[in-house]
């Protein structure tokens, strides 16, 4: 059989149609396949600056193994009221980084970021999480400033100003203290504006000490002010005594401070709460005169120093209407009353069976019934039993019995125009007698007045 040989080229050309329809050879294994992205690492950090200043962000994108990711484009974003927004779209340097600078807000949930890096067809996307960025608090001042003084019963404007040490106006709040009983207590809060200014009104019934304390906020430390002391000034006229005058030997508290108008004179029965302190003091069983023939009265006066304030007194129901009448119109003349406490407040005396009305005129207090002995003859029944007799400022205004002088010999033929009496014609006298309040004995009784 004849062997057909063809040419080597023309063997190649029939053969070609026939090797297009054949697989093609396997290779390496996975070459076939398209390489999948590399995983990819986003980071955002930056230091911590003063509210309003820039900090530099620094966004890194590198591979699993740390190898920089260079050239690729990040979104950098900011939260600012629950919402994302974007402040810029660097792209990565060489070494797989980029920087971005963003100013710090005061508030602290402003100045949360995030970083993301979408991927390509070499890198996989990644995200950096929310990154907070640390504030560095400015150091602050708070001053406390206004009047040094004010009188009584009138309001006073203190005003605060709140500023970091660059100058900053702080807004916040601010507590105000007073300094009572050796502590600082916070009295209200107000609230600084965005100048950093506040102010508060006083008015305060005594001298008084006031400070500000700043809380500390997350941009700027707090602070406090220093003391500012509030001179609390009478709105009468002080009593002027002479030099040398001596002074009570007994000291009373102050009474309180009016806060009505006027004398604002009450008159009622006696409540219970009285009549339990009277009995056993300024009253007894066998006394002439009961509870229901007692009236009390409260109203206001002026005291030594030029302040008004509330006293009280016990008188009988017929006489009470005579003396609220008389210390009505000693308070609108601005007659002053050294103390006005109920006698019982004294306690009980068994010299006297009543009241200790030698510690009363010792205080220089005006008081009214009193069931007791006349001071110096005991046995003997005073007028003040019976509900009807006044006793007005003892203290400059003495009384004579069993050859000496109470509460004190000082101010025996010494007067003063508004508290101290040796005349019928002085002020006080002539004002009693207005009301039919007598000046019995004169001169060796000046306190004691009756009605008639």
């Amino acid at each position: 059989m004849a062997i057909l040989r063809l040419p080597a080229l023309v063997a190649v050309a029939l053969l070609a149609p026939l090797l297009v329809l054949l697989p093609a050879a396997a290779g390496p294994a996975g070459a076939a396949e398209a390489a999948e992205p590399q995983p990819t690492t986003t980071t955002l950090a930056g230091p911590a600056r003063k509210a309003g200043r820039t900090s530099p962000l620094d966004i890194a994108i590198t591979t699993r193994d740390g190898a920089p990711v260079p050239g690729v484009p990040v979104l950098v974003e900011r939260r600012v009221g629950g919402e994302w927004s974007r402040i810029a779209e660097p792209t990565t340097g060489p070494q797989g980084h980029a920087t971005v600078e963003a100013e710090l807000r005061r508030v602290r949930t402003d100045n949360v970021f995030r970083a993301r890096f979408a991927g390509d067809g070499d890198y996989a996307a990644s995200g950096s999480g929310r990154v907070r960025i640390g504030l560095v608090r400015y150091g602050s001042r708070i001053t406390l400033g206004g009047p040094d003084s004010v009188v009584d019963e009138q309001q006073v404007t203190l005003d605060v100003s709140w500023r970091t040490g660059s100058g900053l106006p702080v807004p916040g709040e601010v507590a105000v203290q007073r300094r009572q009983g050796g502590r600082w207590k916070i009295t209200r809060t107000v609230r600084t504006g965005v100048k950093g200014r506040a102010s508060f009104t006083l008015r305060p019934r005594t001298d008084s000490r006031w400070r500000v304390v700043g809380r500390r906020q997350p941009w700027v430390e707090g602070d406090r002010s220093r003391g500012h002391a509030i001179d609390n000034l009478p709105p009468g006229n002080p009593v002027r005594l002479p030099s040398g005058a001596p002074r009570p030997r007994i000291s009373l508290p102050k009474q309180p401070r009016a806060t009505k108008a006027g004398p604002a004179a009450v008159i009622t029965r006696i409540p219970d709460g009285v009549w339990n302190q009277m009995t056993g003091r300024s009253w007894h069983r066998g006394c002439p005169v009961g509870r229901a023939g007692l009236r009390l009265l409260r109203i206001n006066y002026w005291d030594y120093q030029g302040y008004r304030r509330r006293g009280e007194l016990v008188a009988r129901v017929g006489a009470v209407g005579q003396m609220s009448a008389a210390l009505k119109e000693m308070y609108s003349r601005k007659l002053p009353i050294r103390a006005m406490y109920r006698v019982d407040r004294f306690g009980w005396s068994s010299r006297l069976r009543g009241a200790d009305d030698y510690k009363s005129m010792a205080a220089g207090n005006t008081s009214a019934f009193n069931c007791r002995n006349v001071v110096g003859r005991p046995g003997v029944r005073s007028p003040h039993s019976y509900g009807r007799a006044l006793d007005l400022n003892p203290w400059e205004n003495p009384y004579r019995a069993s050859g000496r002088w109470h509460p004190n010999s000082w101010w025996v033929g010494r007067s003063h125009p508004r508290v101290a009496w040796r005349s019928r014609n002085h002020t006080v006298v002539r004002l009693m007698a207005r009301h039919d309040l007598r000046w019995t004995y004169g001169t060796r009784d000046a306190h004691h007045f009756d009605a008639r």
